[in-house]
């Protein structure tokens, strides 16, 4: 029996979510993408589930959609069929889950790969990871976002330069330009990746899930319009503030701060 293409480790509030085809480094098949985006679906339907760690097995973090299935198809299918399939399920999985999801990328990230960190919300890298779009020397267009959301992340002019080249992103370069959070040992990748969701989890339930859509709607609007988007959404959430547990909260926080 294979062993399956994807694996979901639940621990407290955090979900580790592995793509476990270690030998094709991780390439997205459709049963891969299909089984993605159940899982995303299924831990967004669990209460107790707040946020998520996306990580590979093996020494690839995702290489990128899996070519050999879009060129041969199977079932009567196209290989394009079969992608669109998956892309479908996967990409309603990342938008529809509402807690934070970590990217804890341990080595390749490229294409479809480099395109599925982008749609995660913080980005943890290890060090001899890297980032590579080749699109353009594959010959495909990227459909999952990466020519939109990486030149908001790290400039229009560095962005040309990586998608334009197809050259590799070095983890400490991805740092210095904005596209990483962290870059970490790779034996502690995982660890610091899981310590921060669990420490995001220790938020507010609720209140750290709307802040997080905040963020991302503020961030596609003209700034005079978000900022009237979010005084319209505190408005809304003071009708509900308890002032007694927001007392007690903050001054659990400062006196955290002081410990530290």
């Amino acid at each position: 029996m294979s062993d399956p293409v994807l694996l979901v480790e639940r621990e407290t509030a955090v979900a580790t979510v592995t793509l476990n085809r270690p030998n094709q480094m991780n390439a997205l098949n459709a049963e891969l993408r299909i089984a993605l985006g159940d899982a995303l679906a299924e831990l967004e339907a669990d209460p107790e589930i707040r946020a998520v760690v996306l990580t590979g097995a093996g020494r690839a973090f995702c290489a990128g959609m899996d070519l050999k299935e879009i060129g041969g198809g199977s079932e009567g299918q196209t290989g394009y069929e079969l992608s669109v399939a998956g892309q479908d399920a996967m990409r309603a999985g990342f938008e529809n889950f509402s807690g934070p999801v970590i990217a804890a990328v341990n080595g390749a990230a490229a294409t479809a790969g480099f395109e599925m960190a982008l749609a995660c919300d913080i980005i943890f890298v290890a060090k001899g990871a890297k980032f590579l779009d080749t699109h353009a020397r594959v010959g495909i267009v990227p459909g999952w976002g990466l020519s939109q959301r990486l030149p908001r992340i790290i400039g229009i002019n560095r962005a040309k330069e990586v998608s334009l080249s197809g050259n590799a992103l070095t983890a400490e370069l991805a740092y210095e330009w904005g596209l990483a959070n962290r870059v970490c040992e790779a034996e502690t990748l995982l660890q610091e990746a899981k310590a921060l969701a669990l420490d995001i989890c220790s938020c507010v339930p609720g209140v750290m899930e709307q802040v997080k859509t905040m963020i991302d709607t503020g961030y596609t609007m003209h700034f005079e319009d978000a900022m009237a988007y979010e005084l319209e959404t505190g408005i809304e959430s003071s009708k509900q503030i308890d002032s007694a547990k927001i007392g007690e909260r903050r001054a659990a926080i400062i006196e955290r701060g002081r410990d530290q």
